[in-house]
């Protein structure tokens, strides 16, 4: 359906490949969306994390949260589901494996304020073998999407920095949370 917003865009974009690359750039967004909520659906279990505060140190001089802090919370809220699920994190690290964040992709959808409560859910994509994918859509108090990302972490092995195999007991752990 093409409706008066299109007919003007497409009077607008006058060389073929403008038009290609807007019409590739929605294609994107729309696999973008599928994918998330195909990996949602699969998920036997989530997580929905406490509350997070905002407080004023983590927003920007318009009262936005920066950016920057949003990571901050997907950790905070990582952590808390790991604990919950009986993964020590500090033990994993004694045993000699780290995992430290190796790509990460955000997408913001309504911007988070000072005072407001940030719930997080997260879902475990796949059981980890040398390293592990979350998903995550953050919720503020007025239950809106505020953002929704994916953290991928490797496990390594603290010695000599080199990757990991997940250990095993941890593994096992993990893949009673996958469907």
């Amino acid at each position: 359906m093409v409706t008066s917003y299109s007919k003007y865009w497409l009077k607008k974009v006058k060389k073929k490949h403008h038009l290609l690359l807007i019409l590739i750039f929605f294609y994107c967004k729309l696999w973008e969306t599928i994918l998330f909520n195909k990996f949602k659906k699969k998920l036997k279990i989530h997580f929905t994390s406490t509350p997070i505060n905002v407080r004023y140190g983590e927003t920007d001089q318009m009262g936005v949260v920066h950016h920057s802090n949003y990571l901050r919370y997907f950790e905070v809220a990582r952590i808390e589901w790991l604990t919950q699920l009986g993964v020590s994190y500090q033990a994993m690290e004694e045993a000699g494996v780290m995992m430290p964040v190796i790509d990460v992709q955000i997408t913001y959808k309504t911007p988070a304020k000072f005072e407001d409560k940030l719930t997080i859910n997260i879902h475990l994509k796949e059981v980890p073998l040398v390293k592990m994918t979350f998903l995550y859509e953050v919720l503020n108090q007025k239950g809106e999407l505020v953002s929704t990302a994916i953290t991928t972490l490797a496990f390594m092995n603290a010695s000599n920095r080199r990757p990991h195999r997940c250990p095993e007991n941890f593994k096992a752990v993990f893949a009673s949370v996958i469907a």
